[in-house]
Order: C-alpha cells, then structure tokens, then sequence
C-alpha cells in the first residue's frame, strides 16, 4: 500500500499506510504549528487534522494539504465551527431553546433555534460572553460515529425534536457527531481542532425563519454572525455591514420618497412614489429609444391569458408553484402571467415569416406575477410583481453567434450607462435534463462561447447550469461595494418553438424552426432600481435624479427673480424644486442636500442684481455662472452625456 502524502507548508510529509506510532503524532504537531484546521484532499473533500489515523487506514497513495484559516475552505470551516459554540453556548443560558441547523454561509454563519422569545440586543451580548467562555476553555471538537437507531435515541432523550426529523430522512446506516465541552450536535463536519481556534468573530443580528423554509412549519429564530482571521478583517466586514445599512434600498426609498410597499395592499406590490416614478420613466425612455436604435420592435402584451397557453408553453409544468390561483372568466380558467414569452410567439406566428425577415426582435418591459414566499420577499430585490426589460429574437441557426455578440455589445452598453463598469460571465452548459439535439446544443453553446471569446470577454463555465431548454451567458454586475448582483441573462431556446410549432420559409421552399433567444439586459425594473439606489447611495447621477436642480433664496427680495431662474430651467426640460420660503439659507441647502438633488441654485442680491447664479453641487463645491444659459448648458452636457 503507498502512504498517504500531506502538504504542510510546501514540505510534502509521508504518513505510513497504517497511520500509528510517532509518525501520526508528528504530523499533527506540525499542522497544529501551523493552526491548521483541516486537511484538503485532491479532490477537494475537507477531513479533521484529528483524523489523521483514520484517513490512513481508508485510504490509499492520496495526496492532502493544510488548510488554514487565511484560505476560504479554511474561513467556512472557521465560521462553521463558531456556529456550533454559539449553539452551546445559547443552549447553557437557555437550556429549553431547541437547536437546528447552523451552517456557514458566504460570509459568516447562522444557527436556527426553536423558541417562543425572540433573542434581544442584550440576548446576543450574553451569547457572546458565554462563547468568549467556551473558546477560553479550548475544549476539543471530538467526531463520533453512531448508527441512526442510536442517533435518534441519544437526541430523542435530549428533547431536540428537529435533529431527531433530520437523522431519519438521512439516507445511510451511520451519523457523524461532534462533541466539544459536552455540547454534541449532528454534524458531518469538519471542524477546527477545538475551540481556541476561533480568534475573531461577532454576533450580528437576529431575524425570524421558517423551519426548512416552508412558511407552513414554525418560525423559529435565526441569529446571524460572522468570523474572521483577524480583529482587523472583522473591524473592516463590521465597517462595511454599516455602509450596507447606509445604503439599505428601503430605507433610502423611505427617506428620498420613491417608492413603498403596504399590507393592506399586498406583499411584494410596489407603489412607485413621484420620485421614483420619475427615475423609472427616465430608465424607461431610455431604454425605449435605444431599442429602436438596435432593431427592435417594441411590443404590448396582456396581463392574463388562458391556462390552456401556460400548460403548452410548458409554465404550468414548471412554475406551478410560482403561478396565482386560477380565474374562471366566462367559463374558461385564465391564470396572471409568470412570462412574456408566448405572447411574443404569437405575435410571430401572426404572420408568415421567409428566412429573409429574420432575425425579427420583440422587446417588452412586461409586467409579469409570480408568487414568492412571504420569508424571501425584501424590498424592491424580491417581489410578486415586477417588470421585465423583456425581449426574444427569432432567428435562424446560422445567425446566432451574430446576434449574441450584437446582444452583449448592447448589454455591456446599457450596465456601463447605469454605471456598472465591473462584472462576471457565466457560460451556463447542458444541464442532466434537456430538451433538443444534441447538435442544437453544441451549435447554441458554441455561439455563446465563441461570442464571448471573440469579445475577449472573461468568463467561468458552469457546467450542467444551463436551463433545460438551451445553454446561457448571465452577466453578474458588480457595485460600489463590489457586491454581485444577477441582472443580465441571454437563453437559447430551442423548446418554445418547438412547442408552439413555429416556422419560417428558408430559401429551399421549406419551413424551418427558428432558434429563440431569450434576452434581459436589467432584468426586473423594481430589482435593478433596488441595485441603482445601493449602488448610488441614493445620490443618482443628474440625468436619473428625480429632482436634478434645487432654487433657493437667501431672501424673499429674491423670489421673482427665482421663480423667474425655475422657470427657464423647467421649460428647457430641467427638472426643478423650489424652495422660496424665510428659513435661513443653510437650512435649505442642507435640506437640499438631504434630498440628494445634484445642484442647489443659490439665489441673494448679488446674483439678482447681476443675473448671475451661484450654484451649489452636492459634496458643497460650488460652481459661478454668468447667466442661465451657462447653467443650461452645463447641465444638458452633463445629461446627454449621462455621467
């Protein structure tokens, strides 16, 4: 039998097959040296240091690497094993709380508890004094293996019904458990070697959340936290949670007025305010106008249609779930619409189509429906109702690399515009489940690939994430924080055609099914308008902000000629608010500020006297003008060219 070879620093340290005597002990000298918390197989499985003896017994000739805390593997092992002390820690203060699960997650870790009183701010400062206790003591996580029939006997006898339900939908004779200062927890691991190992960390917030997710089950408490390296990394992630709450959509759409979501309305229903209202016309006019520029022809399309089209465009079969109940109008069933998508096909079909017309391009922003649950609905990110900057083109095999590569032209375009010059491309491939040839689908994933390649566009391939009807790109653009967010997407379709029996004439004299693609370059207006706010911090460039220029007096002396400066600037399409009244000048332009409006006019004797205008930009650097039509000009610079 070959040994097992562990990398430790670069040194490659050989364990004998049988993993006994001083070699073993060695070993985990060297990796405790190091604060290793858990070894890397080369495919990439994660074991306990711990386990060293084991893995050499069950395994042969495999090579394995140290992995620290200053790695991500080593970082989720960190935030995972955080969770389980603050389990055992709420589980001393309170120890009729029932535990769940408690993963790591991308950026920390959550636990879920069954318990009639929600946590408070003044529950998690005793949380974490109480894990502060535990990581002082360094009590080792100790890994055991039982039989399910033990499993749910030793938590049945604990009272924790949750890990009992867990352990019997497992699909295998054995569990894993892990043991640290008498706390055990159901567990698959790994863990750190024992409990000094976690160096930063902090208890961020709680929240309420469905066992599995279902909102049919019991609501239990979550409590979120988060684990670092280092007290600076955890002080830098605390600093940048602020800045996320600073920027939070719903509070800023609460403070500039643009948008509200009400109960006695319905969850996930936006009401776009005057201000908001206004940014959304502004993105849409764009967004109109340079479709038309593009090619496409923009289309309108109802908010229901008979169920009969959702079960032939094959919705009903996939998005039941996500589709309202039914309405019986004259004695058919009519369902809201989840998509644009046949609606579009039909406007195709309502005409014979050569092959000479094709590609033919159909864009909507099309208000579609569908039913989230209650526990995932947030702001504008997450709703019932949304509008899509929908579009399909149909078009013939030979012509889909060029229309890919027009889309992303076109896509890169519309996010650098809004202010997006940073993002990631996935190149989504056949999925397990598919629909089409095998040929459409080498033909399909080769267009994508080669436009993205001829672009010199960096992409990741996601294999087997394409959707079941045709391979796809989604563009996932970064903001201000370098947060992602999925907004753009191109699908190729070959099912929808094929189930709609669509067609053109191609130059032999025969009929021929076009490919679709399905293309979205904001996707959702309320979800990218969520984005934009964080992304801005509310402050929009001047050509999206909802009121662009603020006048104000010093003085009431100077309220004609202010009027007069509001005026001129309304007409020539500026959009302007006035403020007239005798409070004090800092108080207005403070008040100005408040409202994130780009320019404050600031109008006192001296600027009536000479006609001339002081104006005030928003981080307070002001700026002279001689007269309005400087100003005018200035401004409508900076609009067209959409700074």
């Amino acid at each position: 039998m070959e040994g097992i070879v562990i990398n430790i620093e670069g040194e490659a340290v050989e364990l004998g097959s049988q993993g006994s005597g001083r070699g073993a002990d060695d070993i985990v000298k060297k990796l405790k040296k190091i604060s290793a918390l858990a070894l890397k197989s080369a495919e990439g499985s994660l074991f306990d240091i711990s386990h060293i003896t084991e893995i050499a017994e069950n395994r042969d000739g495999t090579e394995f690497t140290a992995v620290t805390i200053d790695q991500p593997e080593g970082l989720a092992v960190c935030r995972h094993s955080t969770s389980h002390i603050m389990a055992h820690a709420v589980k001393d203060i309170y120890p009729g709380v029932k535990v769940t699960i408690g993963p790591s997650t991308e950026d920390g870790f959550y636990y879920d508890f069954d318990t009639d009183t929600p946590f408070t701010p003044d529950d998690l400062s005793a949380i974490e004094k109480a894990m502060q206790k535990i990581i002082k003591r360094n009590n080792p996580f100790v890994r055991k293996t039982m039989s399910k029939a033990d499993a749910v006997k030793l938590f049945k006898a604990m009272g924790e019904d949750y890990k009992v339900e867990i352990i019997e939908a497992i699909d295998a004779g054995e569990v894993s458990l892990y043991e640290e200062g008498g706390f055990i927890d159901l567990c698959r691991g790994p863990h750190v070697p024992g409990t000094a190992s976690i160096r930063a960390f902090k208890l961020l917030k709680t929240a309420g959340a469905y066992w599995r997710g279902d909102e049919k089950n019991k609501m239990l408490q979550r409590i979120y936290g988060t684990a670092f390296a280092t007290q600076e990394e955890l002080k830098r992630h605390i600093e940048f949670l602020e800045e996320v709450k600073r920027r939070d959509h719903r509070r800023l759409g609460r403070e500039l007025d643009l948008f509200s979501i009400h109960d006695d309305i319905g969850a996930g229903l936006i009401l776009w305010h005057p201000n908001g209202a206004m940014i959304r016309k502004t993105i849409e006019d764009f967004w109109r106008e340079e479709h038309l520029k593009a090619g496409y022809k923009l289309l309108f399309s109802p908010h229901i249609a008979k169920i009969d089209l959702w079960k032939k465009s094959g919705h009903l079969d996939f998005y039941k779930e996500n589709m309202y109940t039914p309405m019986d109008i004259d004695g058919a069933d009519y369902e809201i619409k989840p998509m644009n998508c046949p609606f579009h096909i039909a406007v195709y079909k309502s005409a014979l189509r050569s092959y000479r017309d094709l590609p033919i391009k159909y864009a909507e922003l099309g208000t579609v429906y569908r039913y989230e649950r209650s526990g995932v609905l947030h702001g504008l990110l997450r709703v019932r109702g949304f509008t899509q900057d929908d579009a399909h083109i149909f078009c013939r095999v030979d012509q889909i690399e060029s229309e890919i590569l027009d889309v992303l032209d076109f896509t890169l375009y519309v996010l650098r515009t809004f202010g997006f010059e940073k993002y990631d491309v996935y190149l989504s491939t056949r999925p397990d489940k598919y629909v089409g040839t095998l040929s459409n689908w080498e033909i399909a994933t080769d267009a994508l690939r080669n436009a993205l390649e001829k672009k010199g566009i960096k992409y990741e391939t996601d294999p087997g994430e394409g959707v079941f009807y045709g391979p796809k790109i989604d563009i996932k653009v970064k903001d201000s924080l370098n947060r992602q967010w999925q907004c753009s997407t191109i699908q190729v379709d070959f099912n929808l055609p094929e189930r709609f029996d669509i067609a053109y004439r191609a130059s032999d004299d025969k009929e021929h099914m076009p490919i679709m693609i399905h293309r979205a370059l904001m996707g959702s207006l309320e979800r990218f308008f969520g984005i934009l706010i964080e992304h801005y911090a509310g402050a929009f460039p001047l050509w999206l902000s909802p009121v662009q220029v603020s006048v104000l007096t010093i003085s009431e002396r100077q309220a004609d000629y202010a009027k007069e400066t509001a005026d001129i600037l309304m007409k020539a399409g500026i959009r302007v608010e006035t403020d007239l009244g005798d409070e004090k000048i800092g108080y207005k332009i403070r008040q100005s500020s408040l409202k994130k409006i780009p320019y404050a006019v600031l109008i006192g004797d001296k600027e009536m006297e000479l006609r001339s205008l002081t104006v005030r930009k928003r981080n307070g650097e002001n700026l002279s003008f001689a007269d309005i039509n400087n100003l005018l000009d200035f401004l409508r610079e900076e609009i067209e060219s959409r700074r």
